[in-house]
């Protein structure tokens, strides 16, 4: 069956109800614990940011890259052990983000609390929509998203390998470009993001309905956690973009 790779039917297949089952006020209550501990985590880096340690912030935000991209993939064959993976994936997010957001806010004032707002009322929207059926996880619909998903990762992933080598490169250009073809490309990048919002609450949805194990909360959790930065990141290149045409 094709599905998120953070959210696919074999890692609940054959669960029974047990005492202490999936729920979602606990799958809530941890995604909240979760993106708490990137928030205080990312006020280190933010701080770092505003006091001029720029070479040892460039470290340390690299170290959150790679050590959230790691985990992210542990968890994704291990989720019996999300809850550590989970907080070892925020923590290393909040490095990461505290930086970006600390030099996108002070290259465009504002922007931060503007893409915070959008994620939440996207993710809200989503919501609305899941929860009254108006979007349905269909099959088709995972196999479309998740292609997406693992096509726009693939593209990311080259530009990202090929900035190590070369200053500039026409896909990193058109990634990042604030004209008309680099704002289409934001914009279907941010609907996938949002998209995958539906995934992740199918998830929790039916986990919920088959009794999965408690444990499983902890990666519901996590793959919205993943989901949130990456709409977030999304919508803050956005309106970098949009401000730099001003």
């Amino acid at each position: 069956m094709t599905s998120n790779p953070m959210t696919n039917d074999r890692i609940y297949e054959g669960a029974i109800v047990s005492d202490a089952p999936m729920t979602v006020a606990g799958t809530v209550n941890k995604t909240l614990g979760l993106l708490a501990v990137v928030v205080l985590v990312a006020s280190y880096t933010w701080h770092l940011a505003y006091t001029g340690m720029a070479d040892k912030l460039q470290a340390i935000m690299m170290t959150g890259i790679f050590g959230g991209l790691i985990l992210a993939i542990i968890a994704a064959f291990r989720p019996q052990n999300a809850k550590p993976l989970s907080i070892g994936y925020a923590a290393c997010e909040g490095l990461a983000l505290g930086g970006i957001s600390a030099y996108m806010n002070a290259a465009f004032p504002g922007i931060v609390a503007q893409a915070i707002l959008g994620t939440f009322v996207a993710m809200a929207v989503v919501l609305l929509l899941f929860k009254s059926r108006i979007i349905r996880a269909t099959e088709t619909f995972r196999a479309v998203i998740v292609s997406a998903t693992i096509g726009i990762a693939i593209v990311y992933g080259v530009s990202l390998i090929m900035s190590f080598f070369f200053h500039n490169t026409a896909l990193s250009a058109m990634i990042n470009s604030s004209g008309p073809l680099g704002l289409v490309i934001s914009g279907l990048v941010i609907i996938v993001a949002c998209l995958n919002f539906i995934l992740d609450f199918d998830f929790i949805e039916r986990g919920v309905q088959q009794g999965a194990p408690k444990y499983l909360e902890w990666y519901g959790a996590f793959s919205l956690l993943v989901t949130l930065i990456w709409l977030y990141l999304e919508i803050l290149r956005l309106l970098a973009k949009l401000q730099s045409r001003r």
